[in-house]
């Protein structure tokens, strides 16, 4: 198991803040909070692998949104937002060293990688303000002829889909209802009572990593026989990040 995990740019006070009220970041804080999550990313039998940094890029430790990744295909993203389009391009580089096989999301469409929840083969694509209906029809186009089934999901109350719903390792989708447009479209649907309860990395086993900041709903999960692994992360959450942001998980090509 790799992940693609990608340092901080000394600019990231200035990362773009749309649905939230902005706060001032502290740059030291949330390196050391960037480092203890590669380092548990690590310690659970992860192989990290840095992306070339993109100092000028204030949102480009947010690496998931640089691609969507399903068996050996990188679909390289096309942000909506103009200055994160840099971004793509050492990432691009890495996933493509690794042998990947390369699409891209074409002008005039515009996807970003956070919103895309894989179950499976399942691809939920939030339709946002990111990501576009021609970006979702391209990901069709790419996917769906490797057996995937790509499923359109409203999103309008944050900034990405996986800002609202993750999964856990047995499919059930968890999410956060007032951050849902429509939490119907999920067939076994899990409410979190937290915010940041809905965002959880697969460590592998029953292990999931999620932020420090929802222990109410690591009570849930530990209820159901998972065991959370937390994480402070509250430099990032100022942002709008999560913990599914700051990597791109490969499980093999």
């Amino acid at each position: 198991m790799k992940a693609l995990v990608r340092r901080p740019s000394p600019r990231l006070h200035e990362g773009i803040v749309e649905h939230i009220e902005r706060v001032p970041i502290d740059h030291n804080l949330a390196v050391q909070q960037w480092e203890q999550y590669v380092a548990l990313l690590q310690r659970y039998e992860w192989t990290t692998i840095e992306v070339s940094r993109a100092d000028d890029c204030p949102d480009s430790v947010f690496v998931e949104d640089t691609m969507v990744v399903y068996e050996n295909v990188a679909m390289i993203s096309r942000p909506a937002a103009p200055s994160r389009r840099p971004e793509i391009l050492g990432a691009e580089r890495m996933i493509a060293r690794l042998g990947y096989s390369i699409e891209r999301i074409q002008e005039p469409g515009t996807l970003d990688g956070g919103d895309v929840l894989k179950v499976a083969d399942l691809m939920y694509v939030g339709r946002s303000q990111r990501t576009s209906a021609e970006g979702v029809a391209q990901m069709r186009r790419v996917f769906e002829p490797l057996g995937v089934t790509v499923v359109e999901v409203p999103v309008g109350k944050v900034l990405h889909l996986k800002s609202a719903a993750t999964a856990l390792p047995n499919g059930s989708v968890i999410g956060y209802l007032p951050a849902l447009d429509d939490a119907s479209v999920f067939p076994d649907f899990i409410p979190v009572p937290e915010a940041s309860g809905a965002h959880v990395v697969l460590l592998g086993g029953n292990r999931l990593l999620m932020a420090a900041s929802a222990p109410k709903s690591a009570e849930l999960f530990a209820g159901l026989g998972y065991e959370p692994i937390v994480v402070d992360i509250s430099e990032y959450e100022k942002l709008e990040g999560c913990v599914t942001c700051l990597s791109v998980r490969l499980r093999g090509a």
